[in-house]
């Protein structure tokens, strides 16, 4: 059955991605974004701008499913001037937006799908196992994803179904770490970042959309769920394959110091930082993975 789909953050790494694979599932796809003329596949586009709590209400009135991806990148320094709370002011401030207008519809979406993150966990030792039913951790990041998913408050008691997308670590060349480690490793200086031990919640790029569409199908889910691999690796153990997938030595070790000094905060928290973090409900659910192991969503991934 085609369903009528609308999405914030269509043009970014995984909505792009969502966008494209939607669309060849036979769905109606609408983009929600600031600008009316948008690169990629042509769609119809509703326009937003969070900043202003500007949204056009009436064009989003009967829409199936409503996926919420926006965000401002987490991947910069931190202590460039006020992206900290770009981060936090983007999410929060978006998410609540959007779940207040949903909320006032006439007709109403079944279900909306709003991005998180494993930073909701906070950092962890390697020995320490989360799940969706864990508490939410400390630090930053773990307090934008908490009220990132606060913020979808109004469409849950508008008896809207929410889903809360708990993104771990994305693998594609085109962005995200991958991206950014991409370069060195070609040149063949690619190594272990600090460490190597803090644990890599990771999901291929090209599983997120099947991921997706499983959800959405599943009438009955709502609440957080963690979007990752059930198969998590130290960063060592991620450095060592990536480095056999694409044929090049890893013997070079970033230390600490170095990563700190580049990236600031940021790289303190997610390249030196992580946490083993398990897909618990999508594999109670019986979820099938495209992609389960790290070689071959590596190997898609660089492909």
């Amino acid at each position: 059955m085609s369903l009528r789909i609308a999405i914030t953050g269509s043009t970014g790494l995984i909505g792009s991605s969502l966008v494209s694979f939607l669309l060849k599932e036979g769905h109606q796809i609408t983009q929600i974004s600031r600008k009316k003329e948008l690169k990629g596949p042509k769609t119809p586009v509703i326009l937003w701008n969070p900043d202003k709590g500007e949204i056009d209400i009436d064009a989003l009135e009967g829409f199936d499913v409503i996926i919420h991806l926006a965000g401002a990148n987490v991947g910069e320094r931190w202590d460039v001037r006020d992206h900290k709370q770009a981060i936090l002011d983007s999410r929060v401030n978006g998410t609540g937006l959007l779940c207040r207008t949903l909320a006032s519809l006439k007709n109403k979406p079944k279900v909306l799908l709003s991005a998180s993150a494993i930073g909701f966990y906070g950092n962890h030792d390697a020995e320490v196992i989360l799940s969706e039913d864990s508490l939410p951790g400390d630090g930053f990041l773990a307090d934008v994803c908490r009220k990132w998913e606060t913020a979808t408050k109004p469409a849950s008691e508008a008896n809207i179904r929410v889903v809360n997308l708990r993104f771990g670590v994305v693998l594609s060349k085109n962005g995200g770490a991958l991206a950014k480690m991409w370069l060195p490793f070609q040149l063949g200086l690619g190594g272990v970042l600090g460490s190597g031990k803090q644990m890599m919640s990771w999901v291929a790029l090209n599983e997120i959309p099947w991921i997706v569409l499983f959800l959405i199908n599943s009438g009955h889910i709502y609440g957080p769920v963690n979007v990752v691999a059930p198969h998590p690796v130290t960063n060592a153990d991620f450095t060592k394959t990536l480095g056999d997938v694409i044929h090049r030595p890893t013997f070079l070790p970033v230390p600490a110091f170095a990563v700190q000094l580049l990236f600031g905060e940021m790289g303190e928290v997610l390249l030196l930082g992580g946490s083993y973090v398990v897909a618990k409900r999508l594999q109670e659910l019986g979820y099938k993975y495209q992609y389960p192991h790290l070689k071959e969503a590596l190997i898609k991934a660089i492909a």
